[in-house]
């Protein structure tokens, strides 16, 4: 409100916010800003969103994002049928809804989904769960988490079995992670759990579930984009960071910004502007054009050239292919390895995998003088330091190995496609291996 907002957003993106205490929340901020437009934003995965959205209603809040079928429910927003009935029920004054409009929605919606879309939406986020109630993830990360962890399963277990342990269900793995969750998210400063700040913290408590479960110490591995956001290099974060991450960065030699965050980085719309004028591109109504090649220069160029509609068709036709296959899973969101991960845990039972980070494709490295290839068996590697990349949509994303030590196998060439998750080499210890 200092710097100029009109409206004001409650996001409870993970739909976890107590109706109780949302209602409460907006009655004060319409009491200290009346003329504040106040909108509701709830999730309605772990099913306090329609008791939601009745409190903040009677508080006095102006919007409510509500959805319509078939992508309502589920991890998704409540039905607008559903939060209708419930106001006028209580008093509200609302319109009829024009159910031809609605059903029209819900035609073409459908066959959305049934053309293309549905391919690549996760069964899993049709589906409420309270074991969201704790862990604050919102519901659009289930499909990703889950493909996380069906990666890591198989990492897991190899350990649990060098370690004569029983070996975890997936089940009881991603219990594991949402309790990990709720340690990690408090300690990182209570980052708002939106993309990419959702990411970084998933990221984190399953490194640390990974490296407790190898006999190592938590935050033994957090990547660069997450030390970023610790460090306020996007901003300021919403909680204290735990003394023990505080203690880590000085440990490591990092500093703490305080400042502005966009000073970071200087003003290039000039340059993407004449770049525009110079591929002979219209800036679009409102210079929207221009924004979306500043926003995503890779992304816009793919798509100006035809290469993100014949990526696009490619990866449909695959899928399509998969889903249509017998006898295998519809729509796998993670391929199965390519190599046995058995073989590799008896072959060297103190290794530990390094996995991707995004689906995309494997990057050893960038040699402008030779081949590029990947790094052979016997490299020596530092836990935290890049070893490779994995070229995705968005941009790099570093493959960086948990521990110390030398890699023993490389299972994925320079220029192979891999999943998110998926194991692409495996490093030995120093200590493992000088035993």
């Amino acid at each position: 409100v200092e710097y100029g907002a009109d409206e004001i957003c409650l996001k409870d993106m993970a739909g976890i916010g107590r109706p109780t205490f949302l209602g409460q929340l907006t009655r004060d901020i319409k009491k200290k800003y009346p003329h504040i437009l106040v909108q509701y934003h709830g999730h309605s995965g772990p099913g306090f969103a329609p008791a939601s959205m009745l409190e903040v209603a009677r508080a006095g809040a102006d919007y409510l994002d509500v959805a319509v079928e078939p992508l309502s429910w589920g991890k998704v927003h409540p039905d607008v049928i559903t939060i209708r009935e419930m106001l006028k029920a209580d008093g509200f004054l609302v319109k009829d809804l024009n159910m031809d409009a609605y059903m029209e929605v819900r035609r073409l919606t459908q066959k959305f989904i049934d053309d293309f879309l549905g391919y690549w939406i996760n069964p899993s986020n049709a589906k409420m769960s309270s074991l969201l109630v704790g862990c604050g993830l919102p519901g659009g990360m289930m499909g990703s988490m889950m493909a996380d962890l069906k990666g890591f399963q198989g990492a897991i277990n190899a350990a649990e079995r060098a370690h004569g342990r029983p070996e975890i269900s997936l089940d009881t793995l991603m219990v594991k992670l949402f309790q990990e969750v709720e340690y990690v998210w408090p300690r990182l400063g209570y980052p708002p759990l939106v993309t990419p700040f959702s990411q970084y913290t998933k990221n984190t408590a399953l490194m640390n579930l990974l490296n407790l479960l190898n006999g190592k110490p938590r935050w033994t591995t957090i990547d660069k984009d997450t030390w970023n956001m610790i460090l306020g290099k996007m901003g300021r974060l919403p909680g204290e960071l735990a003394p023990e991450i505080v203690d880590l960065a000085k440990q490591k030699g990092l500093e703490f910004y305080t400042g502005d965050p966009q000073e970071m980085y200087p003003d290039e719309l000039p340059k993407f502007r004449q770049m525009m004028k110079e591929e002979g591109w219209d800036e679009g109504q409102d210079e929207e054009e221009l924004f979306e090649f500043a926003m995503h220069e890779r992304q816009y160029r793919d798509f100006r050239s035809g290469i993100a509609k014949q990526r696009f068709n490619a990866e449909l036709a695959d899928l399509k292919a998969k889903a249509n296959a017998p006898i295998e899973v519809v729509r796998p969101v993670v391929e199965m390895p390519k190599f046995d991960v058995d073989e590799y845990a008896k072959r060297y039972p103190h290794a530990v995998p390094v996995q991707a980070p995004a689906k995309g494709q494997l990057l050893w490295q960038v040699d402008v003088e030779d081949d590029s290839a990947a790094p052979i068996a016997g490299t020596e590697v530092k836990a935290g330091e890049g070893i490779g990349f994995v070229q995705t949509y968005y941009g790099m994303e570093e493959l960086v190995p948990a521990v110390d030590g030398r890699i023993v196998a490389i299972l994925g060439k320079q220029g192979d496609k891999v999943a998110k998750g998926e194991i692409v080499a495996f490093v030995e210890g120093s200590a493992d291996a000088a035993k």
